[in-house]
């Protein structure tokens, strides 16, 4: 998380190469931060901002979103060579690659394609290593604008772009890259995962696509560090994947302190509505690992019985018969678990009404 990712062949400053635009008009763009992933970033110079920048800090880092689309204009081009120059170890040689005569064509790789002989594990694993083949984002500029408030539908759309341009991509855009790419496999279950920890007095973020099938959960995902992206479809609860997380963050000596579990996404992408992003908010720091892993597995049933429902329109679930017990081992859902949409088990979020839907997003700039 706060350390430098795995060496790779060819840098996503140079994998930019063939998207250059000559436009010069200007661009309103975000400052945000790519959370733990960037830890040793510095602060870019923020001379020359449009009036319709925005600052965001995670851990005090910053990075640059380009809302501009594509081709990119040539403001947010030149912003982030000179942003790589002044954070890269070589950024001295950042002109040698603008200003070579000839560069090599970056390859670009090809989408998985799911054959019926194959396993959802194998699937599954074809579209990480495609995910992996595009690298990990480390321009400090990302891509593709993700707005978790925007519909499915549009999402899915920038999904597509994702796939025309190959480039680069970080975690949020690899949750949505994942998500279109397992659309057709209805026996999958998909929801997101958020992490808040903190390191050295920072706080940061990171998000990675749960995924749900024969008894089993796992993830998809992209992170600087391998063991806090793609998990492999092995857990059979969602609080063993959850604190298999949290191990995975002490490595790197940071604490998690949220938890931030997403309901379903519907497999039609063609639906008009947001993903439901933490429809249960644990508080780590306060709750405990056993309390914690008690919350977990309750949600993890409930998700399986599809019984929760979104504050938006989800995609069709069966409802259970009033009065009747969710499962087996558990009595009828308490009050606070029938009722209020996101439950956020901090003390005091009893007392909190639930949420308007324009409040669902805690804004698409947490990264890793």
């Amino acid at each position: 998380m706060t350390g430098p990712n795995a060496t790779s062949t060819c840098s996503p400053a140079a994998k930019m190469g063939r998207h250059r635009s000559k436009s010069t008009s200007g661009s309103t763009y975000c400052i945000s931060s790519p959370g733990a992933e960037s830890a040793t970033l510095s602060t870019p110079n923020n001379a020359g901002r449009s009036s319709g920048e925005e600052e965001e800090k995670d851990g005090g880092v910053l990075f640059y979103v380009n809302r501009t689309g594509f081709p990119i204009d040539g403001v947010t081009w030149e912003r982030m060579w000179t942003h790589v120059a002044k954070v890269h170890p070589d950024g001295q040689d950042i002109s040698k690659i603008r200003n070579a005569a000839y560069l090599p064509k970056h390859p670009v790789p090809s989408v998985p394609n799911f054959k019926p002989t194959m396993s959802v594990p194998d699937w599954l694993l074809a579209i990480q290593n495609y995910m992996k083949t595009l690298q990990y984002n480390h321009t400090g500029t990302q891509f593709f604008e993700i707005r978790k408030t925007r519909p499915l539908c549009g999402l899915m759309e920038t999904a597509r772009e994702m796939i025309r341009e190959s480039l680069p991509i970080k975690c949020l855009e690899a949750v949505i890259l994942g998500i279109y790419l397992t659309n057709g496999l209805t026996s999958v279950e998909r929801f997101p995962i958020s992490f808040k920890t903190q390191f050295s007095g920072n706080h940061f973020h990171h998000v990675v696509l749960g995924v749900y099938c024969n008894g089993r959960y796992g993830t998809l995902g992209m992170s600087r560090r391998q063991d806090l992206m793609d998990k492999a479809l092995t857990f059979r609860t969602l609080s063993e994947l959850v604190l298999e997380f949290e191990d995975s963050y002490r490595h790197y000596q940071h604490t998690l302190k949220k938890v931030k579990i997403g309901l379903y996404v519907p497999h039609d992408p063609h639906v008009f509505q947001p993903i439901e992003w933490k429809y249960l908010v644990l508080n780590a720091a306060r709750l405990g690992r056993e309390d914690m892993r008690k919350e977990l597995e309750k949600h993890g049933r409930d998700m399986r019985m599809k019984i929760l429902k979104s504050s938006s329109a989800q995609s069709p679930i069966k409802e259970r018969t009033r009065g009747k017990s969710l499962s087996p081992r558990r009595r009828q859902s308490s009050p606070q678990r029938r009722h209020i949409h996101r439950r956020d088990k901090s003390p005091a979020a009893l007392d909190r009404k639930p949420a308007e839907l324009s409040t669902l997003t805690d804004g698409y700039q947490i990264r890793i």
